[in-house]
Parts: C-alpha cells; structure tokens; sequence
C-alpha cells in the first residue's frame, strides 16, 4: 500500500525533529521510504503565540494495515518527545498524520483517511503535490484541482 504521511514540528529544533523523522519512517518494519518532500515553513495552524511549524510529506510503501502504520507513527512521536496535550493545534515537537493510504476511505474511533482537514492546509497540500503532482483522492478529485483553492498563506520552502 502506499500512503502519504505528513510531519510537522515546530519545538525542540523542528528542522531536526523533521530529518529525525524521516530517517525513523525509513526504519519501520515492512515499509520502505519511497520519498520525501522539501521541507516548508508555515505559520501555526491554531493558537498565533507559538513559533512556526516546519511540515513535510513522506511517501512509503507499507504491507502494514492503516491502525498498524498509525500505531508505528506515534511510536516515533513518542520517542521525539511528543505529549498530548488537551490544546488542540498547540505546540508540539512532531507530529505524524496519515494523509492517505492507499485509495482507501477509513473512519474509526482511531483514524480518519484521507485526513479530514488536509484539503485546506496550504503546509500538507504543497508537499504532496512536490512528490506526487498528479495524485488523485479516493473520491478522483486531483491533488491539483484542489490546490487551484488553497492559498499558500506565506508557505515558503527551505533550502539547504
């Protein structure tokens, strides 16, 4: 199956929670890291007094069902120091959303897929189309209809 995963950061050096990141997605049992995007600066989603995030999408192929892959993420999110916080959209040193698996529509207590808000996230939908520019959704809306109705909001790539 491939899915498509996005990470964000934006505490504890989130340049390096990032890189840290996809190097632990390329070591989870029965999946191969496929491809990274650019990494892009985008400012916070949620509450405006806190620093901005860095987001990436990772691409990976996985024989693991969707709730094993979810699980493996926040293995990973744990391990970089992620805490659940009842502040929603708050700061966090990582965070790993499945984005898409497969052309599969899941909704369970656990997890939603495709991810309920990625179509109107500039920092989701921006790296996606950077590796995978003619990817359609489960329902065929192309990745590129719907970036024709998502600003960027001031999204800029990293370099270096």
């Amino acid at each position: 199956m491939i899915s498509y995963i996005g990470i964000g950061s934006n505490q504890a050096q989130p340049i390096e929670q990032a890189k840290q990141a996809m190097t632990a997605l390329s070591n989870i049992k029965d999946t191969q890291l496929l491809m990274c995007s650019s990494l892009y600066r985008s400012a916070p989603m949620g509450p405006q007094d806190q620093p901005d995030y860095i987001n990436a999408v990772a691409k990976l192929e996985t024989t693991l069902s969707a709730l094993e892959l979810l699980d493996a993420l926040q293995v990973i999110e744990q391990e970089q120091g992620r805490e659940r916080k009842a502040l929603r959209w708050g700061p966090r040193t990582l965070d790993l959303d499945i984005l898409l698996y497969a052309d599969q529509v899941i909704e369970n207590e656990r997890l939603t897929v495709p991810h309920y808000g990625m179509k109107e996230r500039e920092f989701v939908l921006y790296p996606l189309f950077e590796i995978a520019p003619t990817l359609k959704m489960p329902n065929g809306t192309s990745l590129i209809e719907i970036l024709k109705h998502c600003d960027k909001n001031g999204l800029t790539a990293i370099t270096g």
